[in-house]
This record gives structure tokens, C-alpha cells and sequence, in this order.
């Protein structure tokens, strides 16, 4: 049965974006799906972006393993970039009618500036895209009991997540977006509720956790602990701004 959903919705993703490509006419259709996103729509893709399968499987491992203290880059540092672009940046930015970041380094130095940029923002997303093909490629292995490699499970994330994207551009990554942040809400909401039932209710949990360390939210007072800590929580605050994917969010909406 579970099987039977992950085809279902991999063939959901292929069928969107080829029925998105018939909106897609110009290059703003395509990197900003022609500026006309609803604020329902925005807030699901902004938040699916963030909280994709590398979240759910790979954050959730290391909170396991280190406690809070240990995911203060992601989700911690993440959240905070989003909220720092959508005081300082997200306004200047969608007044600017522009598609990419690139397109602003160019108007603010020159074209140089601007495929230095491109490169070193396209390198900086190798890691997170690799991440998130590896928990594709480790879900159709468990789901398809060792049919299906996670290897090859990586190659057909990849070849899906190619074609709905070449096809339908950010219109289809933001209707997908919607789908996926419903379905993955509702399907943690579950398995929280028969987990804590198992282990005999949520306050139980969160006492475990607690006695284990796991909530502690800072390191101990060592200059060792607190560098790696610091810089670890600074580096996906302030790296996250100028990437591709929150700017092509915010300039997707349809209003500021």
C-alpha cells in the first residue's frame, strides 16, 4: 500500500509538470512562475523548501544522536534566514522585479560579478541537493524492500525531479510544494500521535528526551564547544540569504 502511494505521487509529480508547462510562455513564467503565486501557495513552498526529505529524515537522525544542540544550523539557522529576508531583504528585492540574485549582482557591480556569484551559489547547493536525492534514494530502497537500490532510487529522484522542473518551471515546484508540506504535515502528525501513544503519551516523551540531554539547547562553557557552535548556527543564518531558492520564493508571490 505504501509502495502503491510513492508511485502514485511520483507520477503526480511527472503529470504537474507537464500540465504547468502549458502556463509557462516566458522566462518569468519559468524562474518565477510569472510572479502570480497566492500567499497560501508562497507560505507552503517557502516552508516545503526548508523542510524536505533531508528535515524530516536526515535533521531528525541528528537531533536523535545530538540533541538540539546539534540541529542549531538546520532548522534553528535556517528559520532565522527566513525571517531576517522577510524584514530586510524579501521588500527591496520583489520592488526590483528581477528573477534571479544574479541579476542583481549584475545591475549592482558587473556582469563578472554576476557568473562569480551564480558558480559559487550553484556549488553552495551540491550538498543540499545531494542530500535530498540520498533520503529519495533510501525511501523507494525501505519502501520497495530492497528492489530497488538506493542508488538507482537516486537516479529516479533525480530524472523525476528533472522533468517536472524542466517542464513546468516553478510553477510546478510550487503546486508540487503545496502537496508535499500538506502530506508530509499530516503524515508526521500521525506517526507523532501513534508514537507517543506507544511510549505512553507526549509528556513521557519529552521527559525522556530531557533526562537523555537531548533538549539542551547550548553547549558546555568551552571555547572548544562554542566555536563549532556559533559558527555552525551563523553559517546557514546569514549563508541562506542570498541563495537562488528564498529569492525566487519571494518574487514568485503575486503582492508584496
Amino acid at each position: 500500500m505504501i509502495l502503491g502511494f510513492v508511485i502514485l505521487y511520483l507520477l503526480l509529480s511527472v503529470g504537474v509538470g507537464l500540465a504547468a508547462a502549458r502556463r509557462v510562455h516566458t522566462a518569468k513564467d519559468f524562474a518565477v512562475a510569472g510572479r502570480s503565486l497566492p500567499l497560501p501557495i508562497v507560505i507552503a513552498t517557502v516552508f516545503a523548501t526548508w523542510f524536505g526529505a533531508e528535515a524530516v529524515l536526515g535533521i531528525s537522525a541528528t537531533f536523535v544522536k545530538e540533541g538540539l544542540r546539534g540541529v542549531v544550523a538546520d532548522p534553528f539557522g535556517s528559520s532565522l534566514a527566513l525571517i531576517l529576508v522577510g524584514l530586510f531583504f524579501a521588500p527591496r528585492f520583489y520592488r526590483m522585479n528581477l528573477l534571479t540574485v544574479g541579476d542583481f549582482y549584475r545591475l549592482r557591480y558587473n556582469r563578472v560579478v554576476e557568473v562569480v556569484c551564480a558558480v559559487c551559489i550553484a556549488m553552495s547547493y551540491l550538498g543540499w541537493v545531494a542530500a535530498q536525492f540520498k533520503v529519495f534514494g533510501l525511501v523507494l530502497n525501505t519502501v520497495t524492500e530492497g528492489a530497488v537500490s538506493q542508488p538507482v532510487g537516486m537516479v529516479i529522484g533525480a530524472v523525476i525531479v528533472l522533468v517536472y522542473t524542466t517542464f513546468g518551471g516553478m510553477f510546478s515546484v510550487a503546486i508540487l510544494d503545496f502537496v508535499q508540506i500538506s502530506v508530509i504535515m499530516g503524515g508526521l502528525l500521525y506517526i507523532a500521535s501513534v508514537v507517543s501513544g506507544l511510549a505512553g503519551g507526549v509528556d513521557v516523551v519529552i521527559s525522556h528526551a530531557a533526562q537523555a540531554g537531548k533538549l539542551d539547547v547550548f553547549p558546555p562553557a568551552t571555547f572548544a564547544a562554542w566555536v563549532p557552535f556559533i559558527g555552525a548556527w551563523i553559517t546557514m543564518m546569514l549563508g541562506s540569504i542570498p541563495q537562488q531558492d528564498v529569492f525566487q520564493r519571494i518574487t514568485s508571490a503575486n503582492s508584496w
